[in-house]
């Protein structure tokens, strides 16, 4: 959606999605937006509620079914298993995904890190194409006058023209970059606490062949998980920043974690956004 200043300061019902690295600021950002009559539409806790609740389920029970005192009580029906999922702990969904590498360490083999490589990516396709839906709830059932699509770190390697571009139809879509400064404290902080992430199926091929060989390793199995996610998350960054710059150049805008960082209410949000335009 391309807007003019005047037609944005207009639109009586505004939709915005905003794109980004995990870090930039996006949820920090929506979490503020609620408090001013904003809906905030978390790509990540729609996938982890709606499209990957069961497989989550799952992978916990299979945990649980590893310890005979749980599995007996879960195989007798005496407890049940639930997800606590809310929009401020996505902790289930990132435990789904899971790092790559040595079973021993909470590790996964290749074969079943992409097997859930490929629901995420999904799921993540799904909960984008609900947005539109959302819109319309937000107004209708719970009252909101406007609507923020706080979208996962992976959205711009769907490869889904048509969901950027039912995006695109309904919502404002807004890059938030980060400068040379802010990107090396978001790749520090990555590295600091390896957290798993979703990965192209071509990307992580290319760079496994690279850090194995990088390494000395024969095979995935000698991988120590975190090393993998520390030594992959600067490439991952680099790679991604081009294709969100496509998207925004193609689809939306481009606004600067400087001054996102500098946001504490809805009208200076507005602001930046009607500066952006």
């Amino acid at each position: 959606m391309k807007l003019g200043v005047n037609e944005f300061r207009n639109w009586e019902h505004k939709s915005i999605t905003l794109l980004g690295m995990s870090g930039v600021g996006k949820t920090r950002l929506a979490a503020m937006l609620r408090q001013h009559n904003w809906f905030h539409y978390s790509g990540d806790y729609r996938i982890g509620t709606r499209y990957l609740d069961e497989p989550i389920l799952d992978n916990i029970k299979q945990q649980v079914m590893q310890i005979p005192f749980l599995r007996d009580l879960l195989r007798n029906d005496s407890i049940y298993i639930s997800n606590n999922i809310t929009v401020d702990n996505l902790q289930p969904v990132s435990s789904f995904l899971g790092k790559l590498g040595n079973p021993d360490h909470d590790g996964q083999p290749l074969d079943e890190f992409k097997r859930r490589q490929a629901l995420h990516h999904e799921a993540e396709i799904a909960a984008m194409r609900d947005v539109p839906a959302f819109i319309q709830k937000a107004q209708s059932i719970y009252g909101y006058k406007h609507f923020i699509n706080d979208a996962g770190g992976s959205v711009c390697e769907l490869d889904d023209p048509a969901t950027l571009e039912l995006l695109a139809e309904h919502t404002l879509l807004v890059y938030i970059k980060a400068p040379k400064q802010d990107e090396q404290e978001l790749i520090r902080r990555a590295e600091s606490d390896p957290k798993p992430l979703y990965y192209r199926e071509a990307f992580l091929d290319e760079q496994l062949d690279v850090y194995l060989k990088e390494k000395n390793l024969d095979y995935v199995a000698m991988i120590e998980p975190d090393d993998f996610v520390r030594w992959v998350f600067p490439r991952l960054f680099k790679a991604r920043i081009p294709r969100y710059e496509n998207i925004a150049k193609q689809y939306g805008y481009t606004i600067h974690t400087t001054d996102l960082w500098k946001v504490e209410n809805d009208q200076q949000f507005l602001q930046l956004i009607e500066k952006a335009l």
